[in-house]
């Protein structure tokens, strides 16, 4: 089953792993009439708002439906969801005040399963637990618990060749604009990566990559389609060897995120198209 969480919209015959969330009445009462016409209830998820504020069935579209069950003839409910809007800030009011709202609401409705929890709502407790949990970026090892130690194995990992390196003095600048002079004769190494690869522009001068365990300072702009590096104490590496850039020690998705001023989520959702991906079983 792949839930469709973006809104409704009609599926061909051929759709039938896809389930549509539904985000408003007027879902509701389209689904349904769709499969009272085919004379087969369509499988459908609902979803009720209960603070976020952006997708969902409001309170005044919830009081309506809780008044008119009938306008759920013709659908194969699976779940009954809602989302966290502040669940990687475990004290926040906000959290339990959802909790009590998704509660309350499906009190009013027939009888189905639940769905509650993000990957942070996950860690809040069992006042957070439903049927079913849909964690996101907690499977691709983002923290989902902030100012906590992170209880994700990391599964991402970034690696870009080295296409030049070369000796510059004290004094010589890197990249566009010239942000960064070297204060000793230095070793540069230039690595196929930039921002057109979704490796953020923000991250200038600012982030740390990794050679054999070792920690490698990003220096200057990141530019399109290149990023610099300073190897200055890597006297090993060599042109067509690779720097980590995301997925090691000090640059781990979280780690970036936090030197860019993001998210992890972002960082991850960024990464382009022009990456050859390995899909290693774990």
């Amino acid at each position: 089953m792949i839930a469709v969480l973006e809104g409704f919209a009609p599926l061909e015959d051929g759709d039938a792993a896809l389930v549509p969330v539904l985000n408003s009445f007027a879902d509701v009462t389209a689904h349904a009439s769709a499969g009272r016409a085919a004379g087969v209830a369509r499988r459908a998820i609902l979803h009720l708002d209960t603070g976020m504020a952006r997708l969902g069935l409001d309170a005044r579209e919830q009081a309506r439906l809780v008044a008119d069950h009938g306008a759920l003839a013709g659908l194969d409910l699976l779940y009954v969801m809602t989302h966290l809007a502040c669940a990687d800030e475990p004290g926040h009011p906000l959290n339990a005040g959802q909790a009590a709202r998704f509660a309350a609401a499906c009190a009013g409705l027939p009888p189905m399963r639940r769905s509650l929890a993000n990957s942070s709502g996950m860690f809040l407790g069992p006042g957070f637990g439903s049927d079913l949990a849909r964690p996101g970026c907690a499977l691709y090892g983002i923290n989902p618990t902030p100012g906590a130690t992170n209880p994700m194995r990391q599964v991402v990992r970034l690696d870009a060749p080295v296409l030049q390196i070369r000796d510059i003095p004290a004094g010589a600048s890197v990249g566009y604009g010239a942000t960064w002079v070297a204060q000793r004769p230095s070793r540069i190494a230039t690595v196929a990566v930039g921002y057109a690869d979704g490796y953020l522009r923000s991250l200038s001068g600012r982030a740390v990559g990794e050679y054999q365990g070792r920690p490698v300072p990003l220096v200057a702009r990141v530019s399109m389609d290149l990023t610099t590096f300073d190897v200055t104490d890597l006297p090993d590496i060599a042109v067509g060897q690779r720097i980590t850039v995301l997925g090691g020690a000090g640059c781990t998705p979280d780690d970036a995120a936090a030197r860019a001023g993001t998210i992890g989520y972002e960082i991850l959702t960024g990464l382009g198209a022009r990456y050859h991906r390995d899909y290693i079983r774990g």
